[in-house]
């Protein structure tokens, strides 16, 4: 299970890039919000896998 495990923490950064980009370009806050929620839940769960 360790390559489900690295794609949630490289999903997880992807979409954290996408809360970088998005906060840059001045998009609503729901939006940017939503998508920080579930970077933040991808990269807890890949690092929580990895840790098992």
């Amino acid at each position: 299970m360790n390559g489900l495990s690295t794609l949630l923490i490289v999903v997880g950064l992807f979409l954290l890039g996408g809360v970088y980009s998005f906060r840059k370009q001045g998009m609503p806050r729901g939006v940017v919000t939503l998508l920080g929620i579930g970077s933040g839940m991808c990269l807890l769960a890949g690092v929580l896998r990895l840790e098992v």
